[in-house]
């Protein structure tokens, strides 16, 4: 059984509690939160998880094999660090980290010490996207052309008192929340972006960060495209992330719940028809241990427990890629600025 502890009782907090706590190879042995009122509620109810406000007392007293850390991005690194140098293996939130010096040092400190790195990208645990990122590799729609990036949802759509998530110092804002999930998954699915140009960062209804992103990608592949992301946009009832390939033989059109598929000639080795296929997440979704918000939560985890079993690192979500991702969002401050 892999010994598992969870930083961090928020709302992706306590889902991972739920995933991890039905996971058949998890033993959930310690939570650590600063809320009395949530750490009360875990001695109450659950007498075999131990609970703790102080995490780096934690590493001292448990004998870990992973923990999860899912608090705000400010408080990654401070958390992370000691837990790597114990050999603790890590399950990091997303964004990643606030400054890329940091950044770099936990990059640099888990392949030192040889534990598997996970950030909690879980768009590429969606089957929709994990088969666009398929076909294009295959090139069933020839060149690509051009892209888009796009999410939208409904987070602040008024003026209000602030949270983390309204605090630039702490990990907030649309850049790093919303717009973190699309450059990601361009840059794993699409190509990773070399330079931006044109970046706006808009603010609606928030004094202190942007809730609009928008700006022109170039990835290292030569091919340019679109970045449109909006957190205040309530036409949506919750985020919506898709993007868009159109590429010489055809166009790539994806979301969560669907990828279609528009080819100016059959490709039979795809079965694929000339003109438009849609194929819908029912399809292309991936098995998992316990479902619970979506089958990419616990995908995710799976793949982590897995890589922690067989002490293998893994090849999605690394630390470094999610280093890449902080990368591009450095650029795109910079570049708005400029």
């Amino acid at each position: 059984m892999i010994k598992t502890a969870i930083i961090g009782l928020g709302k992706m907090g306590l889902s991972h509690v739920a995933i991890l706590g039905a996971h058949p190879d998890v033993e959930l042995t310690a939570v650590c939160d600063t809320s009395s009122m949530v750490l009360n509620a875990f001695k109450r109810y659950n007498s075999k998880i131990k609970v703790y406000e102080d995490f780096n007392k934690m590493y001292e007293t448990e004998n870990l094999d992973a923990v999860v850390i899912a608090t705000p991005t400010k408080l990654h690194h401070i958390m992370a660090v000691p837990a790597i140098k114990k050999g603790i293996h890590i399950f990091c939130e997303k964004p990643f980290s606030l400054t890329i010096d940091q950044g770099e040092e936990m990059t640099k400190l888990v392949k030192e010490y040889k534990v598997v790195s996970q950030v909690g990208y879980h768009n590429h645990f969606i089957g929709t996207f994990r088969e666009m990122k398929r076909l294009l590799k295959e090139g069933v729609i020839g060149k690509p052309l051009h892209f888009t990036g796009e999410a939208y949802g409904p987070v602040v759509v008024k003026e209000k008192g602030g949270t983390w998530r309204s605090k630039s110092s702490e990990g907030g804002g649309c850049l790093f929340d919303y717009a973190s999930h699309v450059i990601n998954l361009i840059q794993e699915v699409i190509a990773r972006p070399e330079r931006v140009k044109g970046t706006l960062l808009k603010q609606f209804y928030s004094k202190e960060v942007e809730d609009g992103v928008f700006s022109s990608l170039i990835l290292d592949s030569g091919l340019s495209g679109t970045l449109s992301v909006n957190w205040s946009d309530e036409t949506y009832r919750k985020m919506s992330t898709s993007l868009m390939v159109f590429g010489s033989k055809g166009k790539i059109i994806c979301d969560a719940t669907e990828i279609k598929i528009f080819l100016k000639e059959e490709n039979s080795e795809e079965a694929l028809n000339r003109g438009w296929t849609i194929k819908y997440i029912t399809d292309l979704a991936m098995p998992v241990n316990f479902y619970l918000r979506g089958e990419e939560y616990s995908a995710q985890l799976d793949y982590f427990i897995e890589n922690v079993k067989q002490n293998k690192i893994g090849s999605l979500n690394t630390f470094e890629q999610a280093l890449y991702t902080d990368k591009v969002i450095e650029m795109l401050i910079k570049d708005a600025k400029n």
